[in-house]
C-alpha cells in the first residue's frame, strides 16, 4: 500500500475501514487469547494501530479496551503511529555504538531530513528507528530495512541503500 492508499484508508467511511479488520477477527475465530496475532495482522495491514481500530478490536473480541491498549502498548513491536513502507532500525546496542553507529544515524537523518523528534518522512515512504539491539552483534554496525539486514554499515553505504530504495519506487511508481 502506497502513502495515497494508506491515506485514503482512513478517509473511507468507519464501516468500509473497518471491513479488513472484521476479516482478521473471523480468522481469529473472535478468540481473545489471539490478541496478539490479531493485533500484528492489523499492523501489517494499516502499518500501525489505530486508536479507533484498537477500540473496534476490543469491541469485537468482547474484552475490555485497556487490555487491548495494555499489549500493543507493551510490545515494542507495535506502532500506534503511522510509519513509513520502508522501516530503516539502526542498532545503538554497545558493539554497533563502539563501532560508530551514530555517524550513520546522523546521516541517514540529514539524507531524510529526519530528527528524533519527527521519525518518518511526510511521503510516508521511510521511518528510522533506533533500537537497543538487533541480536546481529558480529555484523556492527547493523541496520535493518523492514526485514533485510545490512551489516558493517557506512554512513556512504547507508545513504547508498535509500537511494536504491527511492529509485525502486520511482520505476514501480
Amino acid at each position: 500500500m502506497n502513502a495515497c492508499e494508506l491515506a485514503a484508508t482512513h478517509l473511507q467511511s468507519p464501516a468500509r475501514r473497518y471491513d479488513k479488520v472484521g476479516v482478521i477477527l473471523e480468522q481469529n475465530g473472535r478468540q481473545p487469547q489471539r490478541l496478539i496475532p490479531i493485533l500484528q495482522a492489523v499492523q501489517e495491514e494499516y502499518r500501525y494501530l489505530p486508536e479507533d481500530v484498537l477500540t473496534y478490536v476490543a469491541t469485537g473480541l468482547d474484552i475490555p479496551p485497556a487490555r487491548v491498549f495494555g499489549v500493543a502498548t507493551f510490545y515494542s513491536h507495535f506502532a500506534l503511529e503511522p510509519k513509513g513502507k520502508y522501516c530503516i532500525r539502526l542498532c545503538d546496542g554497545t558493539a554497533c555504538h563502539v563501532k560508530r553507529s551514530i555517524p550513520i544515524l546522523e546521516a541517514i537523518y540529514r539524507r531524510l531530513g529526519l530528527s528524533a523528534k519527527r521519525m518518518t518522512t511526510e511521503d510516508m515512504l521511510f521511518t528510522v528507528e533506533t533500537v537497543a539491539c538487533l541480536g546481529a552483534c558480529g555484523l556492527a554496525p547493523v541496520v535493518v530495512i523492514n526485514e533485510e539486514v545490512h551489516g558493517q554499515m557506512t554512513p556512504e553505504a547507508a545513504i547508498r541503500l535509500i537511494d536504491e530504495i527511492e529509485q525502486q519506487e520511482k520505476v514501480q511508481a
